[in-house]
């Protein structure tokens, strides 16, 4: 079964699939998007950050990128594009990387998702990923908060006209 599924549009006012992510009524603070374009004007990705009421700060970020997003290519010990973004966000300035990834089964709804854990040399952080079916990344990187199964199934398609130019 497909998570998403591929939407056309004439003009490119928005990212050509559909985004996994929170609702936003489901979160109980402020949502910010932030799309990454291309030079033809095509989405290279979709991220969102879920910051907490009262000012305290950015607590998760969620992406997907689809498959060819220049985001998508790390080197060896880079943090992915998600958590650079929630340590820009966070003003930390000081140099993170990846230590290692751990495989691990988890269900969302009724599929099995192969979800790597990224452990980060700043412990504060947690990093998951998946694929999904069609070949959409998603990355939750999140700031002081553990990550648990519980998380992915709040995960659901947001309304294409959320991302729509007004």
């Amino acid at each position: 079964m497909s998570f998403l599924r591929r939407r056309n549009s004439a003009t490119p006012t928005g990212p050509d699939f559909d985004v996994l992510a929170m609702d936003p009524g489901d979160w109980p603070g402020d949502l910010g998007a932030g799309l990454l374009p291309a030079p033809d004007g095509s989405c290279q990705g979709v991220f969102l950050r879920y910051d907490l009421f009262g000012g305290r700060g950015p607590a998760m970020i969620i992406g997907n990128l689809p498959e060819g997003s220049p985001a998508r290519e790390l080197a060896e010990g880079q943090v992915p594009f998600e958590v650079a973004q929630l340590l820009a966000a966070l003003g930390n300035d000081e140099p993170v990387k990846v230590l290692e990834t751990e495989d691990m089964p988890v269900m969302h709804e009724d599929n099995l998702l192969i979800v790597r854990r990224l452990k980060c040399s700043e412990s504060r952080i947690s990093c998951t990923q998946f694929d999904r079916s069609d070949g959409v990344l998603v990355t939750i990187a999140s700031w002081d908060r553990p990550i648990t199964d519980d998380l992915y199934q709040l995960l659901k398609p947001l309304p294409a006209e959320m991302f729509q130019a007004g």
